[in-house]
């Protein structure tokens, strides 16, 4: 298992505008349409990582807590599927069904999101505000799979909590850990 970093995208980077696929509604969806109106979590995530396996239960929350308080919430899977083909379009649907996802997951076929976002591993998390600019970039948590540690989502809840409250937000922040995404050759 790939112990991949964030590379941390600078604080205050205006998000990075796009228009992809939604697995879960079948329509496409734009940034514009999905961001929230106090903030958004946007996250790439992919089925197979066991990385992500491990921290489902926690995005699945994240999404009944905020999505309610105006947190849009959008996943986003850029892997490779012709190598990778447990992460195809349609196996994407049905793990939003199984893990009760109530946010959107979304395909980034030509991988240029994760890129415009300097997205490097899964999951790696982004907090805009209600301007779409970066608050926060970094972990859920401490928790990996085997570390023994629970699985809570204290970092990226302290961020949102503090963003909803008008407070400041930690500049201190830990790199998400996780595999690597799976570029296309070509």
């Amino acid at each position: 298992m790939a112990r991949t970093p964030s590379n941390m995208l600078p604080l205050g980077t205006k998000a990075p505008n796009f228009s992809l696929f939604d697995t879960v509604s079948g329509q496409t969806l734009s940034l514009q349409e999905l961001k929230g109106e106090k903030g958004t979590v946007i996250m790439f995530i992919c089925n197979h990582c066991p990385f992500v396996l491990h921290v489902n239960p926690e995005l699945a929350k994240l999404g009944h807590e905020y999505q309610k308080k105006g947190i849009g919430i959008i996943a986003i899977s850029s892997n490779d599927v012709e190598n990778y083909p447990q992460d195809a379009p349609h196996l994407m649907t049905k793990v939003a069904k199984n893990e009760d996802y109530t946010f959107p997951y979304l395909y980034d076929e030509s991988q240029e999101v994760a890129k415009s976002y300097d997205a490097a591993c899964t999951p790696d998390f982004y907090l805009f505000d209600k301007n779409l600019e970066l608050r926060y970039r970094g972990q859920l948590d401490d928790s990996r799979p085997g570390n023994g540690i629970a699985l809570s989502g204290k970092d990226l809840r302290n961020a949102i909590d503090n963003l909803l409250a008008g407070l400041k937000i930690s500049k201190i922040q830990k790199p998400s850990i996780g595999c690597n995404i799976k570029w296309v050759n070509r």
